[in-house]
């Protein structure tokens, strides 16, 4: 009986040492960390990583990261050339500021140090801008679309001026997901209008023709919740790629070509080297055939530190780069090689090549490697492709051409061919083949080209470039008037 209890006492005790050595070796601080929630959006590619937030900490965490956002839209104001006096409708934006602390309330001689008091000024918009006045009485409200944040709906003010509503999507994942966590919506809605705010401002400062225009704001209470915001924008039809490739080539390099202008910007903005961290093409439209960034929430202009150049790497999925790190313990350039690198995957391999004039492809062919290799920056791809430009407005592409027309043609002034038309790709009519040219001998050229062609007609339109929009037919049978017109008829073959 003895030496059974020894036996126990023994077992009971080899069990507790095993306990006590698992749990040091297994202690919750050593597990690895735990995948993204369900749902969250992934990091971007090229983006630098930063661990999952914590689910615990209940409202004290839900307040802090209210807070750090607010310091984040601080960030965006500052560097103001002067101060001028708040109107009173600007100070509304501050009403989202996040309540003062008691530490926060005003000092001795009545100054607030607090976020309230010194945001005031630095969340300021310049006028002019509409406000709730204007919107009160939309027309034909449509629904465009939602991402994580926002909700972005199409309205015509006055009758006349189309533009684009941005607000807070309640239905969301932002919304959604913080309530589910805080059980809060109105401290929810205000983490989430603060990626508003931060767009609102980023609008105001990036003035630029390839970044959409900011024409207001409105506070009105919804969902129980005062003072909700709305920004009222400038209206752009989303960018279909599908669509884009069915385009003409110089419709697909006008696309590239304000990209690169617009990236070129963000690289020397007055805010510094501006990154969009969410780059797709659903965070651009086009307006007027020009391309436009439209979502600046997730734009930031914070340059990533280093000790050595393996802390400037950058992912993506297709392949991988790194960077130098900087005497200052910066890595060089790294905002402004991630946008073009995403410009090249997204943009460039895409648009620039396919269906381009054959003396343009060398060096098409050279900017699309260069920057897929990330071998230029942004300040040479844009002198790249302003002389591609150059090359196409002036004609100067076409010099080392041989252009000894295959056929002769009778040139009949003032006159038109209805009808008559053939398809060809890429144009700009679909039931017909509309190309743009830089002269009649180019014009000529396309025509020797296409067994089908028997005619061509040069219209008085012309395409953003300034070269000429020209029909080609298949037949001239019928020939009637026109003064804004000049028809060549084939002869010989």
């Amino acid at each position: 009986m003895r030496r059974r209890k020894t036996a126990v006492a023994a077992g009971c005790c080899l069990a507790f040492l095993l306990g006590t050595l698992l749990n040091v070796l297994f202690v919750p601080g050593s597990e690895h960390p735990p995948p993204p929630h369900e749902g969250a959006p992934p990091s971007p590619p090229g983006a630098p990583f930063s661990p999952p937030e914590e689910d615990g900490g209940g409202r004290a965490a839900l307040e802090r990261q209210i807070r750090e956002r607010y310091e984040e839209v601080l960030r965006y104001r500052q560097h103001r050339a002067g101060r001028r006096p708040l109107r009173p409708r600007d100070r509304r934006l501050m009403d989202l500021a996040p309540p003062r602390t008691s530490a926060e309330q005003p000092g001795p001689r009545g100054r607030a140090v607090g976020p309230r008091a010194s945001g005031s000024a630095e969340l300021s918009l310049e006028p002019p801008l509409l406000g709730c006045r204007d919107i009160r009485n939309v027309s034909g409200v449509q629904y465009l679309g939602s991402g994580y944040t926002k909700a972005v709906y199409k309205a015509v003010l006055n009758r006349t001026l189309a533009v684009a509503l941005k607000a807070v999507d309640f239905g969301g994942h932002d919304i959604a997901r913080c309530v589910r966590q805080f059980s809060a919506l109105g401290d929810c809605y205000r983490l989430a209008a603060y990626k508003i705010v931060k767009e609102m401002i980023l609008l105001q400062r990036l003035r630029h023709d390839n970044v959409l225009q900011l024409y207001g704001y409105c506070y009105q209470d919804s969902n129980d919740i005062p003072d909700t915001l709305t920004t009222i924008t400038e209206l752009g039809s989303p960018l279909e790629m599908i669509q884009l490739l069915q385009t003409s080539w110089e419709d697909r390099f006008r696309i590239c070509l304000s990209l690169v202008r617009l990236l070129h910007y963000l690289a020397h903005s007055p805010l510094g080297s501006v990154t969009l961290l969410d780059f797709r093409p659903r965070q651009f439209v086009i307006v007027d055939g020009e391309l436009k960034v439209t979502d600046l929430d997730d734009a930031s202009i914070e340059e990533s530190s280093c000790t050595s150049n393996s802390d400037c790497f950058m992912e993506f999925p297709a392949r991988n780069f790194t960077l130098p790190c900087s005497v200052e313990g910066r890595c060089q350039n790294m905002n402004e090689k991630r946008n073009l690198y995403n410009a090249y995957r997204f943009f460039f391999t895409y648009l620039l090549p396919h269906s381009a004039p054959s003396s343009l492809k060398p060096l098409l062919d050279k900017i699309v490697n260069a920057t897929g290799e990330l071998h230029w920056g942004i300040d040479e791809t844009a002198a790249q492709l302003e002389r591609v430009l150059e090359l196409y407005k002036s004609g100067g592409y076409l010099q080392n051409t041989t252009r000894t027309p295959k056929a002769e043609y009778r040139r009949v002034p003032e006159a038109f061919i209805p009808d008559e038309n053939y398809r060809c790709w890429p144009s700009y009519h679909h039931k017909g083949c509309l190309l743009s040219v830089f002269d009649v001998n180019e014009a000529i050229e396309i025509c020797d080209s296409y067994s089908q062609c028997k005619a061509f007609v040069l219209t008085n339109q012309t395409t953003w470039t300034g070269r000429q929009l020209v029909f080609f037919k298949m037949a001239s049978n019928r020939i009637l008037p026109d003064p804004d017109k000049i028809t060549y008829v084939k002869v010989t073959d």
